[in-house]
């Protein structure tokens, strides 16, 4: 973007920050019909400030994909394949971020989600599908890291029967939720705080055990486990087949730890203070988050667990620990492999709180532009969509079916239904984000808050790759006479869903709109100087705004 384009955005929130008052957007909300209805008197609310954000966006979704999920990772494809597919995820999925960041900054109104911006940019049906999925999808994801949170708790081996610890789970991130989104976000701020510092503690722990620091160490662990067992596995079959399995099914398990954050940074960023000026901070700042915890972080695992270690999720009858927990345990080191279970138990249940939170704010939006009951989108008055949250907080009850079955069992339905979500997700918003750079272009929009040097070429890339994945999610199912109903379903059964709500909702109320709008018909206007005038413009940021702007664009 030029100097002079940058300098216009700056005079623009001057000027207009004093004469414009935004309202918020669910007080009408547009039926199927194209009329407007009033829903309520108020709206959720920008409590979220800049710390909250950034906090939010860099630890946020960190949850049990990272901490309990990366063992299971490693158990298949061995250390260097896991690490070659966070390699792989790390780089598509920047890819998204970069994508929804664009698009995002430009025009954040309160309740916008990525099936706001399918709705506005590409068609009716597909926002319908995307947002309703996105609920669904959020929602399972709430008792997923529930009964990850469960499975850490069974490390003590605890005489308190497990339904015991949902439940006290569940009641925590659902009290949490019920909270005005400044405590939601001063929460969020510091459980996403001892995620990040309790992950570069765990770094530190891994050098040292590398380096031979630990108390059982005669000799430093170096690439020991590179060589024995060895850098890869073979999974399902043997042969170079089993090796290519074991790498597919390593990256398509690993989406876990990635589902969703792109998203949760859209979602937050309708509730946040000054959203043009910290939702680029917050974008930019991304990609550091999945060098430093993601990959440098299963670097260090393949370092420190044999891949064949049985106390691994997926490693054995009963298995369900952290590769840090089996780690420090087998260092010697007393007390700190409990202590690291605690760490992982507090960020399960801050990512369960933020799923929790975007589930409900996905039912919100739908409500919003007329894609859900409009009862959806009421509001208390510190801007808390209570009925949304008590239809999404429904779905945590799922999690009661680790007391009936295998946790780790479980856990893999879940993963597997989040998975193909996730895929679906990122697909649409590639889709999406190419209509809207698109529609920039033809309408001569250059004055964007942000624009990535990566796209549109990233996007493209991401969708291919991601879709490709998608197909293979259920690989195993295929392969080694191991096919399972219930493992097919939960890999499948997501994607004829997602086209039937599309298809259902394009021959019937969307029956008269283009499959997907034309660039010169997007609207790339409405709303734009409400969301201008929301901005807080400070001394700070006007003298550093070209600067960030030269250094990172």
């Amino acid at each position: 973007m030029s100097s002079s384009n940058s300098s216009t955005y700056g005079e623009k929130l001057k000027v207009e920050s004093t004469t414009t008052v935004i309202q918020p957007i669910n007080t009408h909300v547009t039926n199927s019909q194209g009329e407007t209805e009033t829903v309520g008197d108020h709206g959720t609310q920008r409590g979220l400030k800049s710390r909250h954000a950034q906090m939010i966006a860099l630890g946020g979704t960190i949850g049990t994909g990272l901490f309990v999920g990366s063992g299971q990772g490693l158990s298949i494809g061995g250390p260097v394949f896991l690490l070659a597919a966070y390699i792989m995820i790390t780089i598509l999925v920047f890819g998204i971020v970069t994508a929804t960041t664009e698009m995002s900054s430009y025009l954040l109104v309160r309740g916008s989600s990525m099936a706001y911006y399918a709705n506005r940019y590409c068609s009716r049906s597909l926002g319908f599908a995307l947002g309703w999925m996105y609920w669904y999808v959020f929602s399972i994801t709430v008792p997923a890291e529930i009964t990850a949170t469960s499975l850490v708790i069974q490390y003590w081996n605890p005489p308190i029967h497990i339904a015991v610890w949902i439940t006290l789970i569940m009641v925590v991130v659902v009290a949490l939720n019920c909270m005005p989104v400044k405590y939601y976000g001063e929460t969020e701020f510091w459980f996403a705080s001892l995620k990040v510092f309790g992950i570069i503690g765990l770094l530190i722990m891994a050098l040292v055990l590398v380096c031979g620091g630990g108390p059982n160490q005669d000799e430093p662990l170096g690439f020991h486990y590179w060589s024995n067992p060895g850098p890869v596995n073979e999974y399902l079959v043997g042969g170079a087949s089993g090796r290519l399995c074991a790498f597919i099914g390593t990256a398509t398990f690993s989406v876990f730890a990635f589902a969703f954050a792109p998203e949760l940074l859209v979602v937050t960023g309708g509730e946040m203070e000054s959203p043009r000026r910290n939702l680029p901070v917050a974008g930019r700042r991304y990609f550091y988050r999945l060098i430093i915890f993601y990959v440098l972080g299963v670097f260090f695992i393949g370092l420190i667990v044999s891949s064949n270690n049985k106390n691994l999720l997926g490693g054995g009858s009963g298995a369900g620990s952290s590769p840090w927990a089996v780690a420090a345990r087998e260092a010697g080191i007393k007390g700190l492999d409990s202590v690291i279970n605690a760490v992982i138990i507090t960020s399960a249940w801050s990512a369960g709180n933020s799923y929790l939170y975007l589930a409900t704010r996905a039912l919100y939006s739908l409500a919003c532009v007329g894609n859900a009951p409009k009862i959806f989108a009421r509001c208390t008055k510190s801007g808390i969509p209570y009925y949304a949250t008590a239809a999404s907080a429904s779905f945590s009850l799922l999690a009661y079916l680790n007391a009936a079955d295998s946790g780790a069992t479980v856990f893999n339905w879940f993963v597997n239904l989040i998975n193909t979500g996730g895929f679906t997700s990122w697909i649409a918003i590639c889709f999406v984000y190419i209509q809207f750079r698109k529609a920039t272009i033809v309408q001569g929009i250059t004055d964007l808050p942000y624009r990535s040097k990566f796209q549109p070429y990233m996007a493209y890339v991401s969708g291919v790759m991601f879709a490709l994945l998608l197909l293979l999610s259920g690989l195993k199912n295929f392969v080694g006479g191991k096919f399972s109903v219930p493992s097919f379903l939960t890999a499948y059964i997501g994607i004829p869903v997602f086209i039937a709500i599309f298809l259902g909702h394009k021959f019937t109320v969307g029956k008269n709109d283009p499959w997907t709008k034309r660039p010169e018909d997007i609207d790339l206007t409405s709303g734009l100087d409400e969301v201008i005038a929301a901005e807080t413009p400070g001394r700070v940021y006007d003298k550093w705004y070209q600067k960030w702007r030269v250094a990172f664009e």
